[in-house]
């Protein structure tokens, strides 16, 4: 099993969504994702449960958890949003950062783009790592 973490700061956004629509993309039988934070919330950010039920995907059961090396170790990708010096160095995996904004405190409106520009970015990376859902 091919595994993906996704981290933010407070694991309660960016990282949550981007975990579901990597778990809704991908071919379970090949790979899953994780959400993780350098400083967890206490939960996931109510604009953000509304943006992802407006999809089809709950994440009012959803619960931040920290990023530590050994939630990552086996891991293939670590994929970083805002964490910057603070998520941990994991050696051996590969790591890429989406400059993506936080959807704390922002209107619907604008967690729907942030929600559909990693939507865009996670089917993309779904294909270009060979995981994708075949229907």
């Amino acid at each position: 099993m091919r595994t993906f973490i996704f981290a933010c700061v407070h694991n309660a956004g960016r990282s949550q969504i981007s975990a579901a629509l990597f778990n809704q993309l991908a071919d379970s039988k090949k790979a899953r994702a994780l959400s993780a934070g350098t400083q967890p919330g206490r939960q996931v950010h109510p604009v953000v449960v509304d943006a992802m039920r407006e999809i089809g995907i709950d994440l009012s059961m959803a619960k931040p958890q920290k990023l530590t090396s050994e939630l990552a170790a086996g891991a293939e990708m670590l994929i970083t949003m805002g964490c910057g010096e603070d998520c941990p160095f994991i050696a051996g995996i590969e790591r890429e950062d989406w400059p993506l904004p936080d959807p704390k405190g922002r209107e619907i409106e604008v967690v729907r783009a942030i929600r559909d520009d990693i939507a865009e970015r996670i089917s993309a990376l779904v294909e270009r790592k060979g995981v994708a859902r075949r229907s």
